[in-house]
């Protein structure tokens, strides 16, 4: 399939309610608005094809975008492009997708981590936080916590939602993952008090630090 196919596909697949859901979570006005499973099938038929995903990222339609995910090759990615990419997607829908398919499984992310957790850029920053949560959750050696407590501690209210988001991810889990540290993450969180009002559904857990901690720490006895 070559570009105008795809995307002919793609149209074609539009279901209204999913874009609607979509620009109501945040998402720009360019996209057909289809489901999840949908783009999944459409991958698998396509299977593997890296030019075809770089073209199809160009056009910034988010549904084609997050198709470009699951077709392109990360190995011929370079790190340039990567942090192009993040730096280029807003809509956390993608943008998570485009960390947990690449960013995540990229041999050299650690210098992605470094950096960017001093980035400007508010999705870089969020990438880079991520990559701080998934170290402290599996691989916490070397990372001077204190000093990220400290970071989170100061720097959390002020920062764009896209980045508090994942940074309140890294307070948790240091909570949830270090018990020498889960009183002062608990502290932090109250202190700052981010997401202590936020709506969740029945059966999930809050993303208020202090409950996302506590809970998780119950199911671990």
């Amino acid at each position: 399939m070559n570009l105008t196919e795809t995307l002919s596909t793609l149209e074609t697949l539009a279901d209204e309610k999913v874009r609607k859901q979509h620009l109501k979570n945040g998402a720009r006005e360019n996209l057909f608005g289809v489901k999840m499973g949908d783009i999944r099938t459409l991958a698998k038929k396509i299977k593997t094809d890296h030019q075809l995903a770089l073209e199809l990222w160009e056009t910034g339609n988010i549904d084609a975008r997050m198709l470009a995910i699951l077709i392109l090759n990360p190995k011929e990615l370079s790190a340039a492009e990567i942090e192009q990419m993040v730096s280029s997607e807003e809509f956390a829908w993608a943008a998570d997708w485009f960390y947990n398919y690449v960013v995540k499984e990229y041999a050299g992310k650690e210098q992605f981590r470094q950096k960017w957790m001093n980035a400007n850029d508010k999705m870089l920053a969020r990438a880079g936080w991520s990559l701080t949560s998934g170290r402290i959750a599996r691989d916490a050696e070397g990372l001077d916590i204190p000093a990220i407590l400290d970071r989170i501690e100061g720097e959390m209210a002020k920062v764009a939602p896209e980045t508090q988001w994942t940074m309140n991810t890294a307070l948790a889990q240091i909570g949830i993952n270090h018990p020498i540290y889960r009183e002062r993450a608990l502290a932090i969180g109250e202190k700052l008090g981010i997401y202590r009002d936020y709506p969740v559904s029945k059966g999930c857990t809050s993303p208020f630090a202090p409950i996302w901690i506590n809970e998780m720490v119950k199911r671990q006895k």
